[in-house]
């Protein structure tokens, strides 16, 4: 069977550091593709989907390098700045440099920005009409409590299609449902919105987490978005803080269930995607 690892990183610190690391953590340390590959293909994933990690305009060249030159990648989420005026231009730039063919998608860390609405500014809203405009999918990547103006984005722009990272990084650890269960039900309402079956073993508490305390989140996603809109991602290396790459993988494979391991594990990403 097909596997799609829908969500993945690497970084070189000595090419940038990456800041939102803490220094005593053990994610401070490169993680190459090489790395990655050697999992991948032990856990029987055929291809992946690289995820920008920060918002440097060099990254995402990079990456598009890194798709070419690597048979498991097979699409990339990359950054731009989406509230620059000649935003389709920069799209159609990149979408020309080596590699250029394998940009998927656009991703910005919302999660940091101090406006919960961020979403819903013109000049950002301008800018993810661009993402729409040259045919790439925007991924988001928030907290709980901003999870209604991705309602309102994805309610604004329904030839856009939104890809949820990390199910909206509910509070896992905390064992709390709502109001992040309601929130997602309204995105899930939507049909140009996707969900991401990842990031859930760093939500909850790494050291101790059980398939249990993942299930009624996962529960909820597979529910309200239906397995036909919802992928897998391991979000590796991140998840390494907490479990292995294969861990996670199996995990995934049991919160899904046989009958939509198919469309979960590869059927969704690829269309979605366009891999």
């Amino acid at each position: 069977m097909t596997v799609v690892d829908a969500h993945h990183h690497v970084w070189d610190l000595a090419v940038r550091d990456q800041d939102w690391i803490p220094a005593d953590s053990p994610l401070r340390r490169t993680f190459t593709v090489e790395d990655l590959a050697t999992e991948a293909r032990a856990a029987g994933v055929d291809r992946t989907v690289l995820v920008q990690t920060v918002t440097v305009p060099e990254e995402t060249p990079e990456f598009l390098a890194l798709a070419a030159g690597h048979d498991l990648i097979a699409g990339v989420v990359g950054w731009t700045d989406l509230t620059r005026p000649g935003i389709a231009e920069e799209l159609a730039r990149l979408r020309a440099l080596p590699g250029g063919s394998f940009l998927k998608g656009i991703r910005h860390q919302v999660q940091g920005e101090a406006d919960p609405r961020w979403l819903l500014r013109p000049d950002v809203l301008r800018g993810l009409a661009a993402v729409a405009e040259a045919g790439l999918v925007y991924d988001l990547v928030v907290l709980p409590p901003q999870l209604p103006a991705c309602v309102e984005a994805a309610e604004s722009l329904p030839h856009l299609t939104f890809v949820l990272d990390h199910l909206g990084k509910p509070p896992i650890a905390s064992g709390a449902v709502e109001p992040w269960a309601s929130d997602l039900r309204a995105l899930a309402a939507l049909p140009n919105t996707v969900c991401k079956l990842s990031g859930m073993v760093t939500e909850a508490d790494p050291a101790h987490w059980t398939v249990d305390d993942l299930r009624p989140y996962a529960d909820t996603v597979l529910d309200a978005f239906g397995p036909d809109r919802v992928m897998y991602g391991s979000d590796w290396p991140v998840c390494t803080a907490a479990a292995t790459y294969d861990d996670v993988l199996v995990t995934a494979r049991e919160l899904i269930g046989q009958g939509d391991a198919d469309q979960v594990l590869a059927a969704t990403a690829t269309r979605v995607y366009g891999l």
